[in-house]
């Protein structure tokens, strides 16, 4: 059993911990100190706390951080007899990760969710603990995929701890629950020292050694270890000065005799020292203390000095004892037999690992354990190229090339000194294991490598681009404009350069997707012209794409033809510059045209720039036609707009849902945040709100694994609907700011039109008519017919004639050339208000009554019902308003449903409060699996869809009959359907 000194807020952190497993819980925790800290120790605490065999344990390696899936091997090994118990395509897409059985390449998330489900099912019986330690260092994919489930845990009784350093590096861990780990306390660091500290030590030099440290457990244990002899430090010269101590305090001597000639105790007579031996004394004290601060030289932190002293103690050992050392750093698994064979090679006795032990730096027993992670990072880093080399080549030539290629081929990487092609071809044939199993971070490191060794300057060109694609799948796009510069030294063939431009181009529009990226994605685009025309025309899609999202920011010309408005309803003229749009367009314009989706959409664009959005709207239907489900998820930033500008709600809901279906079926980590955060907008519309909250809040947390979060647009659009006016401003605010600095002006109309929603919605109509205007002076896709919806109302309201009839016949002549029920509505609303018309009124209710919109229903509802209440038809205005509170109320649109209760009350209604025992009692994520589960889904479906185990909606299951009184699957549709 692990007994720690101090701690005890940890412990009883820790111990609260596993009460909680115990109890079916699961719990996830990162212990985040400096190196030295603790961490390890305390980890140690709690497998020893843990149910007997219930633990599996990895540690992040530095050496293998470019290794695919090498830490999360180390945990799931133990745990494959449950493979079995697995969907198939989860069971699939684990054993191909980990070179089990071959298959399509892995996506993460997928892996990521048979993780989840092996750790739920190895703990049915009792709960499992799962420690990661110097998460650091893990590898890309291990992080990843252990950061995801650690997100997704619930009811699996199962712990996730992580251990990793300060200052905290690892973006995918931040978030989670966290346990900061510090120095010991001063009376702990004390006691600690005495452990180490032979014999009394005067209180000033425990004093210094205390401060140096600031507590670090592993300081205070090396630092009086790596005392330099010179100045009393050592054995030697800690024995002299507990000595010396001990006469001047006038307690016996430890030895219960007379001290050294070096002491300062007198040896006549055991009479007290003299004032001579006194000031030789304080002498030895200052050199101690002069030890201390040359321990601490040039280091700024305790694991600092360590490290430091680590490198000193090494330097100190014989060459051969070095060398083994610097093998058994290198080879990351901790294998004896390998690295006996490999010292074998080098021509070292066995008996060279004596003196390295001795000095406290590494034990070598059935496994090859180091003292610390810094003593193998100073044995790592302190050798030369020449030794790092001669390791390498070592353990490549005693690692066997059947059972371990990959990292054979990584050691004879390293080993290499020049050119060498085969060694390069090896390194290839790794990469291409790596991408097979889902490991593009692994196989970018291997391919890079292997062009860096590549004789041939075409083949090393090659190879270099195939890193910038891997690396650029993994997520890294950050990394790829470098590699294409290196790419582009060598020579060569007119695919190669193809293919250059255009991972330059995507790099581009993932990079940056404001109006600076403009000119270079059509320059990309020009070469690309004579080299692949359909890669020109994505090209010219992505810039005119880049273009419009810059909106007001680049420049562009385009304002409906009617500049900003102001209160009385006199133009302010819009900017005359063509600006990037329009450079976008006539440059696409003089390509080559395509009848391929890319082609058809970037025709309609040409026409809706040049001739207006009527004529655009036959050719934006044309082109979303033309877009099959397997692209979708590629054109999802275009295509998620352009069915607004068709007024096309069943193709706006429909999409939204196949596109995020498809990323999760497929696993496509990377794509599904932006699919989840269009989907979130569409069940905003929906009147589904707690569902998009859900959703949000899932692109967010994937999105730390992924990359940049996505923008806060649909969160700040659901906080407006909802009313919450300090969260809602603050999300658009913090848009704004982003626009504004990413130089993507379209998110300028989405944060104004969010805030138009709110003041509308609190009947504070001067404010929304100030927000509405400015958002709606420029054509920016599918925000403006929604900000002119909101325009007409504001304006209607605050006394703005004039405005309100500018805004209706903008937004008439948008969904006159549509002609949907959700046109038809929008339409009739604005006619409604402007003219004063009760058919109008009631045609609008009819119209989106037909459509998927039901926020826009309840809207025009409560509109029609204040129109009914001030013509004093008070049971008439009831039969609105009345829906429309309860569909506001449902919805969770606060504010309006305030709106519609305050009307309600005039008409002389009291209104009613929602009675509890209803589904509105679920969370939001009960209300997804209550829905799924009486849709006839089994709980493996549901955890797929929701990125949960089956343990956990087995568990939300029993919970969500409990709220609504039920006891099986077979009532649950009909209480669904009355909730």
């Amino acid at each position: 059993m692990i007994e720690l000194r101090g701690r005890v807020r940890e412990r009883d952190q820790l111990d609260r911990l596993l009460k909680d497993v115990r109890a079916g819980q699961s719990r996830v925790l990162v212990l985040r100190g400096e190196a030295g800290a603790g961490k390890s120790a305390l980890l140690d605490y709690l497998a020893g706390h843990a149910p007997t065999g219930r633990v599996v344990r990895a540690a992040g390696v530095e050496p293998e951080t470019e290794l695919a899936y090498s830490a999360l091997h180390q945990l799931v090994a133990p745990l494959l007899p449950h493979l079995d118990r697995l969907p198939e395509p989860q069971r699939l897409a684990l054993a191909t990760a980990f070179g089990l059985a071959a298959g399509r390449p892995p996506e993460a998330l997928l892996i990521g969710l048979a993780v989840l489900g092996l750790l739920a099912e190895a703990a049915v019986e009792q709960p499992l603990i799962v420690v990661v330690d110097d998460a650091q260092w893990l590898d890309r994919m291990s992080e990843v995929i252990l950061t995801f489930v650690a997100r997704r845990l619930d009811a699996e009784s199962v712990a996730l701890v992580f251990a990793a350093r300060t200052p905290a590096d690892d973006a995918l861990l931040t978030g989670l629950p966290e346990l900061r780990v510090e120095g010991l306390p001063d009376a702990d660091a004390r006691a600690l020292l005495a452990t180490v500290l032979p014999g009394l030590v005067d209180a000033r030099v425990r004093d210094r050694i205390v401060a140096e440290t600031r507590g670090n457990p592993l300081a205070l244990l090396e630092l009086p270890r790596d005392m330099d002899p010179a100045f009393g430090f050592g054995a030697p010269g800690l024995s002299s000065l507990a000595a010396g101590a001990s006469s001047v305090g006038g307690a016996a001597s430890p030895a219960g005799g007379a001290s050294s000639s070096g002491g300062a105790a007198s040896s006549a007579g055991g009479a007290s020292s003299s004032a001579g031996e006194a000031a030789s004394f304080a002498v030895e004290v200052r050199s101690f203390e002069a030890g201390v601060r040359s321990f601490g030289a040039g280091a700024s932190s305790p694991a600092g000095r360590v490290e430091g002293g680590f490198e000193r103690r090494i330097a100190a050992l014989p060459a051969d004892s070095r060398t083994l050392l610097l093998a058994a750093a290198v080879e990351p698994v901790g294998d004896v037999t390998l690295l006996w064979r490999a010292v074998e090679r080098l021509g070292i006795s066995p008996d060279a690992a004596g003196p390295a032990q001795a000095a406290g730096l590494v034990e070598i027993g059935a496994r090859v354990r180091f003292r610390h992670p810094l003593a193998r990072s100073a044995a790592w880093r302190g050798a030369d190229a020449a030794e790092l080399r001669a390791v390498h080549r070592a353990l490549a030539e005693v690692t066997d090339a059947d059972r371990d290629p990959d990292r054979r081929a990584w050691h004879r990487g390293h080993a290499a000194v020049g050119p060498d092609e085969a060694v390069a071809a090896e390194l290839e044939g790794s990469a291409g294991r790596a991408l097979a199993r889902g490991g593009r971070a692994a196989a970018a490191a291997f391919l890079e490598r292997a062009a860096e060794l590549t004789p041939d300057r075409n083949r090393r060109a090659a190879r270099m681009l195939a890193a910038a694609q891997a690396r650029l799948a993994s997520g890294a796009a950050a990394a790829v404009p470098d590699l294409l510069a290196a790419v582009e030294m060598g020579p060569l063939d007119p695919v190669q350069q193809a293919g250059v431009e255009r991972l330059r181009a995507r790099v581009a529009f993932v990079l940056n997707t404001g109006h600076e990226i403009v000119p270079p994605l059509l320059a990309a685009a020009r070469r690309l012209e004579s080299l692949d025309p359909a890669a020109a025309r994505e090209t010219y899609l992505s810039a005119v794409g880049a273009a419009i999202n810059a909106g007001r920011l680049g420049s562009v010309d385009r304002a409906g033809g009617v500049g900003s408005l102001d209160r009385a309803g006199d133009a302010v003229a819009a900017p005359a510059d063509a600006g990037v749009l329009g450079r976008a367009i006539e440059a696409a314009a003089a390509a080559p045209v395509g009848d391929e989706p890319a082609g058809l959409l970037l025709a309609s664009l040409i026409i809706w720039h040049r001739e207006g959005h009527a004529a655009a709207v036959p050719a934006f239907r044309e082109a979303l036609a033309a877009v099959p489900a397997d692209s979708e998820l590629d054109l999802l930033w275009l295509t998620g707009m352009l069915v607004h500008e068709v007024f096309d709600d069943e193709a706006f809901q429909d999409r939204t849902e196949q596109a995020v279906a498809f990323a999760r079926a497929a696993g496509v980590l990377s794509r599904l945040p932006g699919a989840l955060t269009f989907r979130s907008t569409a069940l905003i519309y929906a009147g589904r709100f707690a569902d998009a909250s859900d959703l949000i809040d899932e692109a967010a947390a994937l999105a730390r694994a992924t990359g940049p979060a996505p923008h806060p647009a649909s969160a700040g659009i659901l906080a407006a609907f909802r009313g919450r006016t300090e969260e809602a401003l603050a999300l658009i605010d913090e848009l704004s700011r982003d626009a504004t600095a990413g130089g993507v002006g379209w998110l300028l109309s989405t944060a104004g039109y969010s805030k138009a929603v709110l003041h509308n919605g609190h009947g504070d109509y001067a404010a929304a008519l100030t927000a509405a205007q400015e958002a709606a002076a420029y054509e920016d896709l599918a925000v403006l017919q929604w900000t002119l919806g909101e325009l007409v109302e504001a304006a209607v309201r605050a006394g703005a004639p004039r405005v309100a009839a500018e805004a209706r016949d903008r937004l008439v002549a948008r969904a006159a050339a549509a002609d949907t029920p959700w046109a038809r509505g929008v339409r009739a609303l604005a006619d409604a208000l402007v003219d004063d018309t009760e058919s109008a009124y009631q045609e609008a209710v009819t119209q989106f009554a037909a459509s998927r919109h039901k926020v826009q229903l309840a809207r025009a509802r409560l509109l029609y019902g204040e129109w009914l209440r001030r013509a004093n038809r008070r049971g008439d205005a009831r039969d609105q308003l009345r829906p429309a509170y309860e569909a506001f109320t449902t919805m969770g649109a606060e504010a309006f449903a305030e709106r519609a209760g305050r009307e309600l009350t005039a008409t002389g209604e009291t209104v009613r409060k929602r009675s509890p025992g209803t589904a509105e009692e679920l969370t939001p994520q009960e209300s997804q699996i209550a829905r799924l589960a009486a849709a006839g889904r089994t709980n493996p479906e549901i955890g797929a869809v929701l990125f949960l185990s089956p343990r956990t909606v087995e568990w939300h299951l029993r919970k969500i009959f409990t709220k609504l009184g039920i006891t099986s699957r077979r009532e649950l549709p009909t209480a669904v359907g009355r909730a």
